[in-house]
């Protein structure tokens, strides 16, 4: 079976956020995997820095409108778009005013990190996740990169599992170098819990959690890894190995990057038939 679709939440796109090995692979590689003739459909928060006016983000009416509930406080989700001309693509911005409006990405202007990235993360995948949903679209595989994506795989595992729109796919995770550096906020477990998702299917993550806790949940909810990074710590990837999960080794060269995703793709589909 081939993967016709794939779906990218990522952190990073550049030129709507500086440079950088996250946002290079957030613009270059649904490009590549389009080109290779596959569908694709491409998310990001809508960071505070980005600029609308400049970057042509209109918001999707239709789209927008729904509240997410977390930590029993309602949050309404917007959805704004962009397009990309000379790529025949769009990409899709998760909205909120109180998780990224006129706020940096993951630190604040001195350089703290803002103590509800947790929660931004969970409506982050959520937001994706209830989007692609009104769009009728079913991806066979989900490629996430980025820790704020790293909620997704458990998402889709545990959550949404029963949805139409995700019931058959297959999620790919990215491991990259560089993570968040404190530990999450001490209820971030008891935030996570959505739908079906219990204690039980938190276990393998300590309290209060950190950027390693966090790779390892989202690869133990995952299909296939993916090592962007030659500092990857090495105990995240051999957790997934330990899990008998395929794992892509660090590549050198982005057009051999492009084919490792490309081939684990299909591959994770087809150990699953």
């Amino acid at each position: 079976m081939s993967a016709k679709k794939v779906l990218f939440i990522t952190q990073e796109i550049t030129p709507y956020v500086p440079e950088s090995e996250l946002s290079l692979i957030g613009q270059n590689l649904p490009q590549a995997i389009q080109d290779k003739g596959r569908e694709i459909r491409t998310f990001m928060p809508k960071w505070g820095i980005i600029n609308e006016r400049r970057n042509q983000l209109h918001e999707v009416i239709r789209l927008s409108g729904m509240n997410l509930i977390i930590d029993d406080t309602d949050h309404p989700l917007i959805i704004k778009v962009a397009s990309v001309q000379a790529a025949r693509r769009q990409i899709y911005f998760i909205d909120n005013d109180d998780y990224f409006q006129h706020r940096l990405m993951t630190t604040d202007e001195n350089g703290n990190e803002y103590e509800d990235n947790g929660e931004r993360a969970i409506f982050y995948a959520r937001g994706v996740l209830e989007t692609v949903k009104k769009l009728r679209w079913c991806p066979d595989v989900i490629h996430c990169h980025g820790w704020m994506s790293a909620v997704v795989p458990l998402y889709i595992k545990k959550a949404y599992y029963d949805e139409p729109s995700f019931r058959d796919s297959k999620v790919v995770f990215s491991v990259y170098d560089d993570g968040f550096k404190s530990n999450f906020v001490e209820n971030f477990k008891e935030q996570l819990k959505f739908k079906d998702i219990t204690s039980e299917d938190l276990k393998m993550i300590e309290n209060p959690v950190n950027y390693n806790e966090l790779c390892k949940l989202a690869v133990a909810y995952s299909d296939g890894v993916i090592q962007n990074g030659e500092n990857v710590n090495p105990e995240i990837l051999d957790y997934a190995k330990s899990l008998n999960i395929p794992v892509v080794e660090n590549q050198q060269g982005f057009d051999a990057y492009a084919d490792a995703c490309n081939s684990l793709y299909d591959q994770v589909l087809g150990n699953n038939e």
